[in-house]
């Protein structure tokens, strides 16, 4: 299980990406559409000025049993091992086991 102060990080980091979203998107819309590059450095700054967690890139995946960052499936939201355990024990319809 992950520490809880990781788990509250990686949630203060979501809200942050959720408040500033449309203000970064709005931003770069307009950085793209102005051809001076003076205008294009005083947008830059703006969007500059955003907190640094509020990027998205910022976001990291976790597994939403377990924590574990690593060898995460978008699809399902778990990692690798939770996964093959789930499809073994049949608790998710449509997934097939394999075993070598």
């Amino acid at each position: 299980m992950a520490k809880k102060s990781l788990i509250h990080r990686e949630k203060k980091r979501q809200k942050l990406e959720q408040k500033y979203h449309l203000i970064r998107r709005s931003s770069k819309k307009e950085i793209s559409k102005v051809l001076s590059l003076s205008e294009k450095w005083k947008i830059h700054g703006k969007l500059k000025s955003s907190p640094r967690n509020s990027a998205p890139t910022r976001l990291h995946r976790c597994c939403f049993s377990t924590g574990r960052p690593r060898a995460n499936y978008r699809d399902f939201g778990l990692s690798g091992h939770i996964l093959r355990e789930m499809v073994h024990a049949c608790l998710l319809p449509g997934a097939t086991r394999s075993s070598w």
